[in-house]
């Protein structure tokens, strides 16, 4: 192993300690810096770093019964250092727990903590020594603890899903969002399924694992893949990265081949890319400028010749689309919850106050484009989260506001479906154009 990996680890985990990058982000642009290292180093580094982060409680718990100085007073550096040496203690057993240590005190000497490396050897190597011993919640006792420490999750998100979907439900969610994701393509809706076979031998011939999705036709889940863009088809737009629960709710919308489908909160843009093969129009709108030009770039890539790429901010209205479009697909802004395992660390963003906030974003968003539904036409409401407030009550206060019925809703749940945590629900907009309620 390189002596510099740990390091490039250690410097990533500060990084987002002090929330200066998401951990997807910054691991991607990290790997992708350091293409040059072995397959073996590059997969240590991914590892260790995204193992470090999804297991931070649980870490702090641990190290917090074998140091005379808490987690949360050690210096930035040190935590980060502590941590991940941690990790490689209680999760890597490839790595001897000499080395670990070892290791651990040479990067806090090399990073000018000289005075520090008694401790950092101390209490690494009573870990080492101690982990067979280690004092764990007592389940019974306090189940909400013992959840909380065992998947390294909030307190609070632990009562919140326990309180809304209940304890059995709750802690397969979180032994699901822990698991390794395979990634998730859709191949081309106009593809034979002679063409789409073409490609999946294709990619097995170099090594990578092809499974067919439970849920859809079209699409595929792939393991032991490295860069998705090199693969057969890609270039020639035969498939696209999208999660299956995203290609479930274009589903559920029931697009058809005459329709005018606007996607509003659009990026970044798989909904939109599979509208725009069953729809006639496709108009793809968000906010960021910059993940725009990723929508372009998917949408040359794959012909869709029919989609429409705008800058546009979801809150403010657009009264010249008002009774414009036949489906409205509205995939709000949310808390994330249902990709935590994809994006670590979003639960140590999510707060009770932020939770607040995002439900207010999300009724700006649905007040301001509520009326570009035609009468009859369909809203398809849409989040990557599992919580109530954002899905069901939020379809509930529409449905109460606005002149919509509700038709038919879905909440994935990860560990239980094969996919993200994904909540959807496809409304009708009724004859009547006035507002129910003010």
């Amino acid at each position: 192993m390189a002596e510099n990996t740990r390091e490039i680890v250690l410097d990533m985990l500060l990084t987002i300690e002090r929330g200066e990058e998401y951990s997807h982000k910054l691991i991607k642009a990290v790997l992708d810096k350091y293409d040059y290292l072995d397959v073996r180093e590059k997969a240590f580094m991914k590892r260790l770093t995204e193992g470090t982060i999804e297991k931070k409680i649980q870490l702090d718990y641990v190290i917090d019964q074998f140091s005379s100085v808490p987690v949360r007073k050690m210096k930035p550096l040190i935590r980060c250092l502590m941590r991940m040496s941690a990790y490689q203690i209680l999760y890597m057993d490839s790595v001897p727990d000499s080395a670990v240590c070892n290791e651990a005190v040479k990067l806090s000497v090399k990073r000018k903590f000289q005075n520090l490396k008694g401790f950092v050897n101390g209490v690494l190597r009573n870990l080492a020594r101690g982990k067979g011993q280690i004092k764990w919640p007592d389940k019974e006792g306090n189940l909400t603890e013992w959840l909380t420490i065992t998947y390294s999750m909030p307190k609070f998100l632990v009562e919140l899903w326990i309180k809304e979907y209940g304890v059995e439900c709750t802690q397969k969610m979180l032994s699901g969002l822990e698991k390794v994701h395979p990634v998730s393509i859709r191949f081309q809706t106009r593809l034979d399924k002679t063409t789409i076979l073409g490609y999946i031998a294709q990619m097995e011939a170099l090594g990578v694992k092809v499974t067919p999705s439970p849920y859809l036709e079209y699409a595929y889940l792939l393991e032991r893949v490295e860069g998705i863009a090199s693969l057969p088809g890609y270039a020639e737009g035969a498939f696209t990265v999208q999660d299956v629960s995203s290609m479930l709710a274009v589903e559920a919308a029931g697009i058809k081949s005459t329709d005018f489908v606007l996607d509003i909160c659009a990026a970044p843009g798989g909904k939109s890319l599979l509208a725009a093969e069953k729809a006639k129009e496709v108009l793809s709108r968000d906010v960021s400028f910059d993940k725009l030009s990723l929508i372009e770039e998917n949408a040359d890539r794959m012909q869709a010749n029919n989609l429409t790429v705008m800058q546009w901010d979801a809150t403010v209205t657009d009264e010249d689309l008002f009774s414009k479009a036949d489906v409205v697909l509205m995939d709000v802004p949310c808390s994330g919850l249902g990709v935590i395992g994809k994006k670590r660390d979003i639960k140590y963003h999510v707060t009770p106050e932020s939770l607040g906030e995002i439900t207010k974003l999300q009724k700006a968003i649905v007040s301001a484009s509520w009326q570009y539904v035609k009468p009859e036409g369909i809203l398809l409401y849409s989040t990557c989260t599992v919580r109530r407030e954002e899905n069901e009550e939020m379809c509930r206060w529409i449905c109460e506001n606005f002149p919509f019925t509700m038709e038919e809703s879905r909440q994935l749940f990860p560990g239980e479906d094969d996919c993200d945590g994904f909540f959807y629900a496809r409304l009708r907009r009724n004859k009547g154009c006035d507002v129910r309620k003010a």
